[in-house]
């Protein structure tokens, strides 16, 4: 399905999305955290589309490349500060709710560096960027990746490298 026809029948409901995105812009998260969350949890849920927009997008806030490169690996690297830590590991938890639900001690460490509206403002971005990558996947998992030459996603979205004759073949 076009994108641009997704966009048409949603209406209202990608207004609400857009609203939260909109709220979440104004809270007291930092924006390169906010961009480390939807980063993370695109890699969790495995969207390429989403990973290559919000890594361009983590670039433009001023993060590193490194810290880029290492955030499937932050536990291990020295990067990343308490409060991106704990973001971090609250915003696993929230993606993977289903299988472990939230441990004491993610909860104890997120309440420890964030006040409650903060918590309440991250989970809406983890929620916010879960529902965006669901919905890329189901939706749109068959739009081209913009970012790279003859690059396009598959139906699984993982990324290929196209030919030219791929490419007139459709």
């Amino acid at each position: 399905m076009e994108q641009s026809k997704v966009n048409q029948l949603l209406g209202p409901a990608l207004k609400s999305l857009y609203d939260i995105e909109g709220h979440l812009r104004k809270s007291t998260l930092e924006p390169e955290l906010r961009e480390l969350v939807k980063l993370r949890v695109s890699q969790i849920n495995g969207c390429a589309y989403c990973i290559i927009y919000h890594r361009r997008d983590a670039l433009k806030q001023g993060i590193p490349e490194r810290k880029i490169h290492l955030l499937n690996a932050w536990r291990e690297a020295s990067d990343y500060s308490d409060r991106e830590r704990a973001a971090l590991a609250w915003t696993e938890a929230v993606t993977l709710i289903s299988q472990h639900h939230l441990p004491d001690e993610v909860y104890a460490e997120a309440a420890r560096v964030f006040s409650e509206q903060e918590l309440v403002d991250l989970n809406l971005a983890a929620m916010s960027i879960n529902s965006w990558n669901q919905f890329v996947e189901s939706a749109f998992d068959r739009l081209p990746v913009r970012t790279g030459p003859r690059l396009r996603v598959q139906r699984n979205c993982t990324t290929e490298q196209t030919s030219h004759a791929d490419r007139a073949n459709g």
